[in-house]
């Protein structure tokens, strides 16, 4: 079995998180894709909004039409900060004959060389990069990226998965929804923005 890994603090989820996944789903013959809401984000500490456990229940709304992706829990039991190491570890060792892909965006690809102990990583996953059309593997050189990182997509040890972008922003979503406001339409699912307003989170 092929298997994504997709974490993130989904402060809150929106459809960037769930669309450009889905079509990487797809395009790498993914059978599953494990959500990994993380309770205290290493790059975030203190800048987390709505408790963990409520972002991990409007990840497993946001994720009812989509029974291939599914939520794990696994990054919100430890009371520091989640590494992607750890959890990349934790699968390997609960899917041993599986092929792992570490799913991420660009910026994120961009800093994975900063991550805690990246090459791990690397060896116990392959990397899938969501990009925006027209991206080439040639985009990835020594002069944008780290020589390092360049020679992970030229190895294919980091594989390019094409998607349309969408401009939608979690900062902005958190402004609208703190106005009391709805978020544009089609910016999130909607049962997730009925949640938000039942329990007025970002209030």
């Amino acid at each position: 079995m092929n298997l994504g890994l997709f974490g993130g603090s989904f402060d809150p989820i929106h459809r960037g998180h769930i669309e450009p996944v889905v079509a990487a789903r797809d395009e790498l013959g993914l059978e599953r894709v494990i959500y990994l809401p993380t309770a205290r984000p290493p790059h975030k500490l203190g800048q987390v909004c709505v408790p963990a456990v409520q972002r991990y229940a409007m990840v497993e709304i946001a994720l009812l039409e989509h029974p291939e992706c599914i939520v794990s829990p696994f990054e919100m039991g430890s009371d520091g900060p989640a590494y992607a190491i750890d959890s990349v570890r934790h699968f390997r060792q609960e899917f041993p004959g599986d092929e792992l892909f570490l799913i991420m965006g660009m910026d994120s690809f961009a800093e994975l060389d900063q991550w805690r102990e990246w090459r791990e990583i690397v060896d116990l996953a392959r990397i899938a990069v969501l990009v925006r059309p027209g991206t080439l593997s040639s985009d990835f050189n020594d002069s944008t990226y780290s020589a390092a990182l360049a020679s992970l997509v030229r190895e294919r040890r980091a594989v390019l998965v094409h998607n349309a972008a969408l401009e939608i922003s979690s900062s902005e979503l958190r402004r609208h929804l703190s106005a009391g406001a709805r978020p544009p339409h089609g910016w999130m699912p909607e049962p997730v923005v009925d949640y938000i307003s039942k329990y007025s989170l970002y209030r």
